[in-house]
């Protein structure tokens, strides 16, 4: 399945954007389509940190990040025997906005197969529901100083 691409213009710095991009243990509180999520290595978030989320449709899917630039870039990468891909995010400033430019690749495997098909509508709109929730999030948030 192609990547699907989606742009969108969010009303904050890019440092408020991607500070709820990477935490990982929150998602599933501005995210429509997971339920849960939780970091599972130590440390500080960054590039390799380990984390699962509960993903409608495919349950609990661990992932890592990856690509992880501070306020430029991050990438989630699933581990599944299902489905391999991932979500790349792209953050450039626009002043006191952020241009976030989304990449989400759905690679069915196995005999998830099956359901290439489906994949490309689901993907956008799983990709649209994920990218109009993260902008009315963090605009709703208050400005940080």
């Amino acid at each position: 399945m192609p990547t699907l691409k989606l742009s969108q213009t969010i009303d904050r710095p890019a440092a408020d954007v991607f500070s709820v991009i990477a935490d990982v243990s929150n998602l599933a509180i501005w995210n429509p389509t997971i339920t849960a999520s939780r970091q599972l290595s130590d440390g500080a978030v960054g590039n390799g940190t380990q984390f699962e989320m509960s993903v409608r449709g495919f349950g609990n899917v661990p992932q890592t990040l990856e690509e992880f630039e501070q306020n430029q870039r991050a990438r989630y990468v699933p581990h599944s025997n299902v489905m391999t891909g991932g979500h790349r995010f792209l953050l450039t400033p626009q002043g006191t906005r952020t241009q976030v430019d989304h990449e989400l690749e759905m690679v069915p495997q196995g005999w998830f197969r099956i359901f290439s098909p489906f994949m490309g509508m689901m993907g956008r709109n799983n990709l649209r529901a994920t990218a109009d929730a993260l902008k009315r999030y963090v605009e709703s948030m208050p400005p940080k100083e």
